[in-house]
């Protein structure tokens, strides 16, 4: 997401003025406290929109930013947010709990009760915002997942990070039908995390059913490379059965073994064009993912790409100078 406010063009006795209006008319009213004197503060925010999903990234230096009792009363829209912590620490505290956030880790919490965000090593973070009520949660589900760190450790949580952190970052994904098409399953994914870790079996089984293809094809991508990748070990970690997960894939659109050989070539394209193209063999390049014949991988990698990956890599030799 390109930045539409820099501290760095903003003379130093406006930022905090500047960072304050931006924050309350595009995300929320909160109370800012910006550790640095104006002079050396550094905020750097982009904005977004998909359909009611508000998207906001952030890296700033060290600040605490209080949602108060009296702002929180104000609120005429609630709302819940995510916040994704990118690189660094920082710390959530809502309802008399607090979790501290590493990267690869999210929270979420409400806007009509008072909240206290601590970034003291600097911000480099993801904020996303979406209506409460789109979420149809009972309360007191919301405020019992609330103010934890959903992470690595639990699948659907490592899942959403990933793609919410996605959908933040990219530009074309608040744009025009791809904006409409994401609302619906970034709800629904944020639904079954939320039910599943509340342990809420009757709640969570229409989220995690229409997340499934989503958390289908995540599990693909991060297991690409391994060569016992097949139908019965997918719809075996996922609980399914080999019929069923093939016709969820077909309802998104997708043929899985062509999915899978699609993802997998352009692994291998974009390897055999890197900087280390030349430290491993055609051969061991396509072995490494999924394609163990030599002759298979290049009749289709020309079939998808119009050149063999010798040609490839070769037409990303550095040119020597005359």
């Amino acid at each position: 997401m390109s930045p539409v406010l820099d501290t760095a063009s903003i003379p130093p006795q406006d930022r905090e003025e500047v960072v304050r209006d931006a924050v309350w008319k595009s995300v929320v009213a909160v109370d800012i406290d910006h550790r640095p004197p104006p002079g050396d503060m550094s905020v750097r925010i982009g904005l977004g929109a998909a359909g009611p999903l508000r998207i906001c990234s952030a890296r700033a230096t060290a600040v605490t930013i209080r949602r108060t009792e009296r702002l929180a009363r104000q609120d005429h829209e609630p709302a819940v947010f995510i916040g994704l912590q990118v690189t660094g620490t920082s710390l959530v505290a809502q309802n008399g709990r607090e979790c501290v956030l590493g990267p690869g880790e999210f929270a979420v919490y409400e806007s009509i009760t008072p909240y206290t965000l601590l970034f003291d090593e600097g911000v480099d973070h993801h904020f996303l915002r979406l209506p409460r009520a789109a979420l149809a949660l009972p309360d007191r589900l919301l405020r019992e997942t609330s103010t934890l760190a959903l992470g690595p450790d639990n699948p659907l949580a490592r899942l959403a990070f990933s793609y919410f952190s996605q959908l933040a970052a990219s530009d074309e994904l608040h744009r025009g039908v791809h904006a409409d098409a994401v609302v619906e399953p970034s709800v629904e994914l944020l639904r079954a995390v939320l039910t599943s870790q509340h342990g809420a079996a009757a709640l969570a089984k229409r989220p995690l059913e229409a997340t499934l293809s989503l958390r289908i094809t995540q599990y693909i991508r991060e297991h690409l490379a391994d060569p016992d990748l097949s139908a019965a070990r997918i719809a075996a970690v996922h609980s399914i059965s080999v019929r069923h997960l093939y016709t969820v894939l077909s309802r998104s659109g997708i043929s899985l073994g062509d999915w899978i050989r699609t993802r997998r070539l352009a692994e291998c394209r974009r390897e055999l064009a890197g900087p280390d193209r030349r430290q491993r063999t055609i051969a061991a390049v396509g072995r490494s993912w999924g394609f163990p014949n030599p002759t298979h991988f290049s009749k289709v990698f020309k079939q998808a790409y119009g050149v063999t990956p010798r040609d490839w890599r070769d037409l990303h030799q550095p040119q020597s100078s005359a």
